[in-house]
């Protein structure tokens, strides 16, 4: 058996899907989702995903490129996945290390790679330099057959809508999203700073139901939302949930994830995602709040380059 490394071209899409859905179940993607990330990634990404094929059979895959939004320079990314029944042949290894000469290439002085928490996945990020930074947890909810909160009573002066509302002009919505990352926990900080890229990259992105993101709107202003990804069929993920400072503890968090999920349970979907930092007790409790259950966790690791 022959494992080769390459890069992904538009026909691998659906191969692609399969092998991130194999690894992370608890992700929510298509193929038209991974054609249209590479496709609209900004130049100064680098973006450049790679597949590991044996005999011709996609087994593996990698994202890379630089975090080109971050005031930090020569940040890089790997997160890397194989198929769970072709480990222990090389594909993990080989991407790993065809990512890291193209980082190298690009500026890169350190490579963060999301690795999933078990003894195996960590032995094989440590084996190769990565050291464990920060954890993150997948987190499930049943919506067909678990119960949900009832839909809460908008408090006066606040107004629900959805980001299609926001479709003629969505720079409110940039703006939002902008603020509430940048107050995010993690490794790597985050500054959103360029409309264009957003509209093109987020905005645009064929995942994001418009329908289904739930904006709170106080005096005319986005005060919070909760973005909503899906795979057009039964899979929902809660993109991003964020308040933004001037709002923060008038329970706007969730009251619109709560309005969200309502209406993706209303649309049929019947699985629902999300994702924390294992840091970020606020969002963690609204969470457990609305009945998720961990399934997973990720610790990000990090290996110097430069």
């Amino acid at each position: 058996m022959t494992v080769i490394v390459r890069d992904f071209l538009p026909a691998d899409a659906e191969d692609w899907v399969r092998v991130r859905r194999a690894a992370l179940p608890f992700i929510v993607t298509t193929a038209e989702c991974v054609a249209f990330e590479l496709a609209s990634a900004h130049p100064d990404k680098r973006y450049r995903p790679l597949v590991a094929e044996e005999d011709g059979e996609l087994i593996g895959t990698a994202q890379v490129g630089l975090a080109h939004d971050s005031p930090e320079p020569g940040q890089g990314f790997c997160n890397t996945y194989t198929r769970p029944d072709r480990t222990g042949r090389g594909a993990g290894g080989l991407l790993v290390r065809a990512a890291e000469e193209h980082l190298a290439r690009e500026g890169a002085t350190s490579v963060y790679a999301w690795v999933l928490d078990t003894p195996s996945d960590r032995a094989f990020a440590e084996k190769r330099g990565y050291r464990p930074s920060r954890p993150a947890h997948f987190l499930h909810l049943d919506l067909a057959g678990g119960p949900l909160p009832p839909r809460q009573e908008v408090p006066a002066g606040v107004e629900l809508r959805t980001a299609a509302d926001f479709a003629d002009d969505p720079r409110p919505l940039f703006e939002a999203d902008a603020e509430t990352t940048a107050d995010e926990p993690g490794d790597i900080p985050v500054e959103l700073s360029d409309y264009e890229d957003w509209l093109r990259h987020t905005w645009r992105n064929p995942g994001l139901d418009h329908g289904l993101t739930s904006v709170a709107v106080v005096d005319g202003k986005v005060a919070a939302f909760s973005a909503a990804e899906t795979d057009g069929l039964t899979r929902y993920m809660s993109g991003m949930t964020g308040t933004r400072r001037a709002y923060r503890g008038r329970g706007l968090a969730k009251l619109v994830k709560n309005d969200s999920l309502h209406r993706a349970r209303a649309a049929g979907y019947t699985d629902a995602y999300t994702g924390n930092d294992a840091e970020n007790g606020p969002m963690l409790a609204v969470n457990r709040w609305f009945g998720y259950e961990l399934c997973a966790t990720e610790v990000r690791h990090v290996r110097r380059i430069g």
